[in-house]
């Protein structure tokens, strides 16, 4: 497995201080973020995971703690928009250029709007997906705010 992917180069060239954490990634989990996070041997409100969704028909990022799920009306507040689902996963592959368990939400195709759970702004340190497969990066949740832009809101329900 490569360490090295388009979320990390993005990560190192915006001077981003983050490490690389490996482990078994397992295809036939129920809940990949949750697999992530026992694997690594981390609570899962500090394992999050990349969700892509579209708020009013555009794709947007959606990063929320493991063990939580998306509220649609909170995710499309937090955007300012009136409605929100989750995109297709054949449309996350395409749209982020990474596959399904292995989205990060750096180093996509194209920059997307982005909002983070408030939650994982609580935590010192936090896991999001690398790019690949059974990779995470372990940065500073405001690190991961301020090079995505993102929006910081309440999001699960």
């Amino acid at each position: 497995m490569s360490k090295s992917t388009r979320a990390t180069k993005m990560l190192e060239k915006a001077g981003i201080v983050f490490t690389v954490h490996t482990y078994e990634y397992d295809p036939n989990a129920d809940r990949i973020g949750m697999q992530a996070a026992e694997a690594l041997d981390e609570m899962p409100a500090r394992v999050l995971k990349t969700l892509m969704a579209l708020v009013d028909d555009k794709p947007v990022l959606v990063i929320v703690p493991s063990d939580h799920e998306v509220s649609m009306k909170k995710l499309a507040a937090a955007f300012g928009g009136k409605s929100a689902h989750m995109m297709k996963p054949a449309d996350a592959e395409r749209i982020s250029g990474y596959k399904v368990g292995g989205i990060s939400p750096f180093g996509q195709m194209r920059k997307l709007s982005a909002a983070i759970e408030e939650q994982a702004m609580m935590q010192d340190l936090i896991f999001i997906n690398g790019g690949q497969r059974g990779l995470q990066v372990r940065l500073a949740p405001h690190d991961a705010a301020k090079v995505l832009n993102a929006v910081v809101a309440p999001l699960v329900a």
